[in-house]
């Protein structure tokens, strides 16, 4: 074998290590992405039996402004409705009272930009 042979071979080698390594990533990728997609859709099927069709859509418009707020008053409430300490289903009345309760403990921060 010349020295082209074996240099050739081993590029070879390293390039399929990188593929292996490179398809073991994206396999792990989308395990990960599947385990969040499943624990979505329950965390969404818990939530329709949870809450009256118009609380979940002001929650669903409040996570477009406030996504990490409303991801904690959802497993919240997933976590007193699994424990009994809920009363189901939640009105968007009872829902607007949790929120009015959760905003208020919530410092607002005004940031004021001055032109220079």
């Amino acid at each position: 074998m010349t020295n082209e042979n074996i240099e050739y071979e081993e590029y070879d080698e390293e390039l399929e290590e990188i593929k292996r390594k490179r398809m073991m990533e994206l396999k792990r990728q989308i395990e990960e992405a599947k385990k969040r997609e499943a624990i979505e859709a329950a965390k969404q099927e818990a939530l329709r039996r949870i809450l009256t069709p118009e609380a979940r859509s002001r929650l669903a418009n409040l996570k477009m402004v406030r996504p990490e707020i409303v991801e904690q008053i959802e497993l919240q409430l997933i976590q007193l409705a699994q424990s009994g300490r809920l009363h189901i289903p939640i009105t968007d009345e009872q829902l607007k009272e949790i929120l009015s309760r959760v905003m208020s403990k919530r410092p607002t921060k005004i940031i004021w930009k001055r032109g220079e």
